[in-house]
Parts: structure tokens; sequence; C-alpha cells
């Protein structure tokens, strides 16, 4: 499914949140507190078996980034349990600038780079990664242009199963299981 070769290169995986990281719903309601009547509440579903691989990612030594052009306090919350420290979002937001200053400061060139994303605004940023990766749920368009198409869609398995098969592409899958499997029997397993 994954050239080794190029998995081997991938020190960045980059995430869109709606529609890859959730179901690409969004629940949507007012304030409880009565001193704001205006301020909204707004949730959003995320899959615990895709955080687990988001976790297995960082262990592997691979950097995460999460991008999207929708602010959420959700997306914050979730990157702060998971450990995700590149975590980009806002209204307006571009995607290729925002990778590329993600690349600046870290120092990995976009040939070490995957991308997921679902829909339109994400083709941009796929067309320049070594790796772009669509889930199951994507648009035509973006499925077009991806290096790997996923059975499993957006908040529901998509993200473990590219974490999956991009670590046992590098070889490293099995021996990751195996240590968190150690760790979790001595130690509270990692948030996912």
């Amino acid at each position: 499914m994954i050239d080794p070769t190029i998995a081997r290169r991938i020190a960045l995986v980059a995430f869109d949140v709606d529609g890859t990281l959730t179901d690409n719903g969004v629940y949507i309601g007012d304030s409880a507190d009565l001193t704001l009547p205006e301020e909204r509440i707004e949730l959003k579903r995320f899959d615990i078996q895709d955080g687990l691989g988001i976790v297995m990612l960082r262990r592997a030594g691979i950097a995460v980034a999460f991008i999207s052009a929708r602010h959420s306090p959700a997306t914050t919350l979730r990157a702060k349990e998971l450990g995700v420290t590149q975590v980009h979002q806002g209204k307006g937001l571009r995607k290729v600038p925002t990778l590329r200053a993600i690349s600046s400061s870290l120092g990995i060139p976009f040939d070490c780079m995957a991308f997921m994303g679902d829909d339109l605004a994400d083709i941009a940023v796929m067309s320049q990664v070594a790796l772009a990766v669509a889930p199951q749920n994507a648009v035509a368009e973006v499925k077009g242009i991806a290096n790997v198409q996923l059975t499993r869609p957006g908040g529901r398995g998509a993200v473990r199963e590219f974490v999956e098969a991009l670590l046992q592409a590098r070889g490293e899958w099995d021996q990751l299981v195996a240590t968190y499997v150690a760790d979790s029997a001595h130690e509270p397993a990692a948030q996912t």
C-alpha cells in the first residue's frame, strides 16, 4: 500500500481536522451560562483508536500537525490530550503557507511529509507532499490526487488505518506495539 522507501522518509504527518480526524459533523449549541447568551458551544467527535494512532506516530519520532481553516476549541483540547503541539487553525488559514512555516520551523522538507485531507481545500497542500492520503469519505477530486486511499472514513478509524500502514511499511509497527503493551503493563496507558 505504501512504498517503504517513501515511508521511511516521512518525518511529519499533517492532518486536516474536519472530515479526517472527525466525521465532518459539528454540534453547535448555546452556552448554559446565562450571562453569556451569545456564547456558542461547539462539540466534535474524535475516534479513540485514531488517537492511539497519533500516539504511535509520536512514539516513532514522527512529528504531527493539525491544520484547519475552522477554529475550534475542541480541536485545541484534542491536540493537547495527544501531545500535538503543531496546531494551526482559524478562518482564512491557508494550508500551503501554514505547512511551509511548519517546514521551516522544524527543518522538515515537503518531500518528507504526509498530509491527510478530505475536501477541496486540501488539494493544494496534498499535491506538494510525499504522501497524499485520502480517507474513504474524501471527495473525488481529493481521491484523484491521493497516493494512499483508505477504506475507513474520517473520524471512524481512517487515521489509525493510515498510521498502521505507514509504520508497517517502515518496519516499525510490531516493535512499537510490543513496547506500548509492555509500557502499559507498568504505567498508565497514554491518553488517546
